[in-house]
């Protein structure tokens, strides 16, 4: 292992992002001689669209929403036409991927989003490149963009998707490990935070990196139960911040962006809940603290399916916007019952893990590195192949590396 690429998707600090630099502090622990590199797709082919690609996405997503979650779920969940997408967007970068790989010659390829896992596991179909592959899922399920040929490593978030990728794609359960998804080295096991009979909860409202939607009429403007108060964390959202500072409620403490894990960890074992989106990272670094985590609202698309899956294994509470929020907090955390759920239901998630530490993670991927060399993935040539099969995939190849 003398090279290792990275490819997260967009240039704001995603999941994608984070997901690639835990896997990257997880190898460099370990192996520090080797070279490590993280490259945005966009951004490679070219600064400025990197940069639009980027704005149009979140521009997309928080403007019209609906119409986000329809094409999303329509492309990239749905059965329906699901291979049509792809074929356009082979069609486009393909080559660029091929370009890619051929400039940083990397041993090994660390694919933390589904689009550029594709291309990288095309490119391994048609023979183009020999490069050990890893998938990194970063949601609680897979969506059909994700390369799943070609690919040499599977890091899944839970037993339900390993088992979907060898039911639906005849996978080898060998290729596939139950992880979670991956906890940067800062965070620290379990809840540090012991209540010693204190009388009031403190619980942090997270909305990731631009802050949470909605948080001003989230909050209750007056402090009528004496035994809640509020950490929000605003990100880089400065107007959020600054209108949280102006209010002065006695209850409610706005925090700016923390950058730091460390930071990250200390605070969270600070807290008795958690109010936040379901994102995969988020959710993930919150399950391993042991956590009651509360969802006031998601992003269309990826959120609101992980929020399908954590509600109906118990590992989340939705907060309904028609209750006061302070009562839907304390009918969990003042319920012993309640809490003895939640704590069943986080030991069957981590007890589904297979490679629980990131000592054991490190082990498959040698494992893997030293299998590879021996192993070669191909398209099976068709059994019966029509002649306007032949020479359409002749052209296509022509168009594709001429």
């Amino acid at each position: 292992m003398k090279k290792v690429l990275f490819l997260p998707l967009f240039q704001m600090q995603s999941g994608h992002h984070q997901v690639s630099e835990t896997m990257m502090n997880l190898l460099k622990k370990r192996n520090p001689s080797a070279e490590y590199k993280k490259i945005e797709f966009f951004t490679y082919i070219n600064e400025s669209l990197g940069e639009t690609v980027t704005k149009g996405y979140l521009t997309w997503i928080n403007d019209f929403p609906k119409a986000y979650e329809w094409i999303y779920k329509k492309a990239g969940y749905s059965e329906e036409k699901k291979d049509k997408p792809k074929r356009t967007l082979e069609f486009f970068f393909l080559r660029k991927m091929e370009q890619l790989l051929e400039e940083e010659k990397p041993d090994l390829v660390v694919c933390t989003q589904a689009f550029s896992s594709y291309l990288v596991s095309r490119l391994k179909m048609y023979g183009r490149t020999q490069v050990a592959a890893i998938n990194v899922y970063t949601d609680f399920f897979v969506n059909h963009f994700w390369g799943k040929e070609g690919i040499d490593l599977h890091f899944v978030p839970t037993a339900d998707v390993k088992d979907y990728l060898v039911r639906e794609h005849r996978l080898s359960p060998k290729q596939i490990q139950v992880t979670g998804i991956p906890i940067h080295s800062e965070f620290k096991r379990g809840q540090a935070n012991v209540k010693n009979d204190q009388k009031q909860n403190q619980v942090l409202i997270a909305g990731g990196s631009s802050g949470l939607g909605d948080i001003v009429d989230l909050i209750p403007k007056e402090q009528i139960d004496q035994s809640i108060s509020y950490l929000v964390l605003c990100g880089s959202n400065k107007k959020l911040y600054e209108e949280l500072k102006a209010m002065e409620l006695p209850h409610v403490k706005p925090l700016s962006y923390i950058s730091s894990r460390k930071e990250m960890n200390d605070l969270y074992d600070k807290v008795d809940a958690i109010i936040t989106k379901p994102g995969g990272v988020t959710i993930s670094e919150v399950l391993y603290k042991e956590i009651p985590i509360f969802v006031y609202s998601s992003l269309p698309g990826q959120e609101t399916i992980n929020l399908d899956y954590l509600k109906k294994h118990g590992l989340v509470t939705e907060l309904s916007k028609q209750s006061p929020i302070e009562s839907q907090l304390k009918a969990v955390l003042e319920n012993s019952e309640a809490i003895a759920d939640y704590k069943e239901s986080l030991q069957l998630y981590h007890d589904s893990k297979e490679q629980a530490t990131h000592a054991e993670m490190y082990q498959s991927v040698i494992k893997m590195m030293d299998e590879v060399r021996n192993r070669s993935y191909r398209f099976a040539p068709e059994a019966k192949s029509t002649w306007y099969k032949v020479v359409g995939k002749y052209i296509k190849e022509k168009l594709l590396y001429n």
